[in-house]
């Protein structure tokens, strides 16, 4: 069962018949927005009290935690808007054909909207907006990785409360432990906001797996922020761990798959495969240690 609206979601849980005529993904995504913002001050605010954040910010406030906040909310403003560009560009690059015929609905729509795409828009935003304010890019990108892992596993509730076509395959019963309830293993969204009917016993709820998945990865990300290597470290980390999780999770959607140099893959595979390998190397190279130019947060481990 799907709930595109507040409203289904209220009558659902209570029965009441509520005219609330909320999108659920809207909701969802203020909600993954707010907290992003309330998760990167935190992390911004203690790398500026570990002296991490130098001198050079050009903020246009007298208080610095004022500076910082403002900051904070105008480069999640700035990057979610770029990064719903982003993705809807890289949408409708997927189905190129489709677009070409009738390309008004499919830019104006509610559903189809790519992360790994809104990830390279908003990555390249944001880096020149802390640029422009005078925060060094490496640590505003290791402020705001935990934040980045939190709204798309909050971003992707949205997706499996509406139904918004982000979904899987179809769903294969036979493979399913038992432990597992059906619910979690199947789904066919009646109602959904994309208007597609699914057959039973349904496709994989994908968006729960996504979201569950990056709710550990977003612990992850957290407990390990005070590493002693260079500024990017963190960063480098997370879109190793961001291009691994969709790597993971594609095989079971039901992207389409395009073939190049011989290998059959989405369009998503390949951006995820890039981002992957980006921040490998990226660790390779920021993993050393910083020595005495470095400078350490306090409590930050000693140890690799």
């Amino acid at each position: 069962m799907a709930f595109p609206y507040l409203q289904d979601l209220i009558r659902a849980a209570t029965g009441l018949d509520v005219p609330l005529p909320l999108p659920t993904f809207g909701l969802c995504v203020v909600i993954a927005v707010l907290s992003s913002i309330g998760v990167a001050r935190l992390e911004l605010l203690r790398l500026d009290r570990a002296g991490r954040l130098g001198d050079g910010l050009r903020l246009g406030a007298s208080d610095r935690t004022k500076r910082l906040t403002n900051f904070v909310v105008d480069f999640t403003v700035l990057v979610v808007l770029a990064g719903f560009a982003g993705a809807r560009i890289a949408s409708i690059l997927e189905v190129p054909r489709e677009f070409i015929e009738d390309p008004w609905p499919m830019i104006f729509s509610r559903q189809g909207f790519n992360f790994l795409g809104g990830l390279v828009a908003g990555a390249i935003v944001g880096a020149w907006y802390a640029r422009r304010r005078g925060v060094p890019v490496p640590v505003a990108c290791d402020a705001f990785a935990p934040s980045l892992m939190l709204a798309y596993a909050l971003g992707r509730i949205g997706c499996q409360l509406s139904g918004d076509g982000d979904w899987g395959i179809a769903a294969n019963l036979a493979l399913k432990p038992h432990w597992i309830p059906t619910w979690l293993w199947a789904q066919t969204y009646d109602h959904n906001i994309a208007g597609v009917v699914i057959a039973p016993p349904g496709v994989y709820p994908t968006p729960i797996y996504e979201t569950l998945l990056c709710l550990a990865l977003f612990g992850l990300l957290w407990s390990v922020r005070r590493h002693p290597f260079r500024p990017g470290w963190l960063f480098a980390l997370y879109l190793l761990l961001c291009g691994l999780e969709r790597l993971l999770i594609e095989p079971i959607r039901i992207n389409p798959r395009a073939h190049f140099l011989g290998i059959a893959a989405t369009q998503a595979e390949i951006i995820a495969g890039a981002i992957a390998a980006l921040g490998a190397a990226a660790l390779i190279v920021l993993s050393r240690r910083a020595g005495t130019r470095a400078v350490r947060s306090p409590g930050a481990p000693g140890g690799a």
